[in-house]
């Protein structure tokens, strides 16, 4: 009779094989939870900084620590091999569910308060830097889908949105990661650069308000930059936020119909070929798998968007789904924070680096435009 050994973490062997040395009890067996503990440890390390230093965002500081994981001598190899399997759960499903969780904060009642005029001016301001960026990202012939997550997260709603879009794009996990990190970075950058620029430019609390909510990223970010100016910047701020990330929905499903068309012209294309080389077309070659038109989580953040406009959710619940959303972004960022790899980045990023700050100069412009006529 074979003993029934649990089975060390991080192993492929079956269980009741190995040594008996270095094992965990049978309900953590699971390879991915040292990953999702350190996640947790990292959040909870990223609020305590935050409620000490609140100019910094609780986000950006989860996804600077998944960085410092990565790349400080004596963890990062943990990072990348007993750790990497609950870090890449956490970066991919808890980005979701916090997206998912983030319709709660959008009423369409308060988005039709800003007027037409100015929810145009919104609209075009996230079209216009989300076709330059793609632009951009061609022109610099940056790799895979690069040019359009950089696209999205400029232009929409930084990480989150970049994370909605790899679902249609269906991007591996690691291609996700240089996009995350220069919005980030230049999200962070933003909480310096914008408040020093408002006196130079000439704006008064709300213009600056509205500047912060049309260019910068990550909804904690314009917090943080908006609050430097007062409540009513602030105010402002959040509300054309908000209003930006309800593009999220239209944006995500119009890339998906690009690449429905896209599967279906190198399908036809390709059965074209074999059948002019004579070879007999397969029952699995001739199907065709299309990304969803619209992903389950976006549809999830839809229908979140129209439970608050109902206003049936009390309070109570807004306020917990609120905290839930940062702590599963949190965790989210930190699993992608602990991918990034600074040296890979410089070394074979430079154009994706010069892309980024192209785009964030661009939004920053176009938004300082659109201010002036709202």
């Amino acid at each position: 009779m074979t003993q029934d050994v649990a089975t060390p973490v991080g192993s492929d062997k079956p269980e009741g094989s190995g040594k008996q040395r270095g094992f965990l009890p049978r309900g953590l067996r699971d390879r991915r939870l040292p990953g999702l503990a350190l996640a947790a440890a990292a959040v909870a390390v990223a609020w305590l900084v935050h409620a000490a230093v609140p100019v910094l965002p609780f986000l950006t500081v989860a996804v600077i620590l998944g960085i410092l994981s990565a790349n400080l001598p004596g963890i990062g190899p943990a990072v990348e091999g007993v750790m990497q399997p609950g870090l890449v759960l956490a970066a991919r499903r808890f980005m979701r569910l916090g997206i998912v969780l983030l319709g709660l904060k959008l009423s369409l009642i308060d988005v039709a308060a800003l007027g037409w005029a100015t929810l145009g001016i919104v609209v075009g301001i996230v079209l216009l830097t989300f076709l330059g960026t793609l632009l951009l990202g061609k022109a610099f012939r940056l790799p895979g889908d690069q040019p359009l997550l950089l696209a999205a997260g400029f232009s929409i709603c930084g990480a989150s949105a970049i994370g909605a879009m790899s679902g249609v794009t269906r991007t591996e996990h690691r291609g996700t990661v240089v996009p995350i990190a220069l919005v980030t970075l230049c999200g962070t950058l933003a909480i310096a650069v914008l408040p020093a620029l408002k006196g130079p430019l000439g704006l008064d609390e709300v213009q600056f308000g509205h500047w912060v909510g049309a260019s910068v990223h990550d909804v904690g970010q314009v917090v943080a930059t908006a609050q430097t100016a007062g409540t009513t910047a602030l105010a402002g701020a959040l509300i054309i936020k908000l209003t930006r990330v309800l593009m999220l929905a239209p944006m995500v499903t119009g890339a998906a119909l690009v690449q429905r068309y896209r599967s279906r012209s190198k399908h036809i294309k390709s059965q074209h070929n074999t059948a002019a080389a004579g070879t007999e077309v397969g029952p699995e070659q001739g199907k065709l798998k299309f990304p969803p038109l619209i992903p389950l989580f976006v549809a999830g953040f839809m229908a979140m968007i129209v439970l608050r406009t109902l206003g049936i959710l009390p309070h109570t619940v807004l306020e917990g789904a609120a905290l839930a959303q940062d702590l599963l972004l949190a965790a989210a960022l930190f699993g992608l924070g602990a991918s990034v790899q600074i040296r890979s980045i410089l070394h074979t990023s430079g154009r994706a680096i010069v892309v980024a700050m192209l785009s964030w100069g661009l939004i920053g412009v176009l938004a300082y435009v659109g201010v002036q006529f709202i």
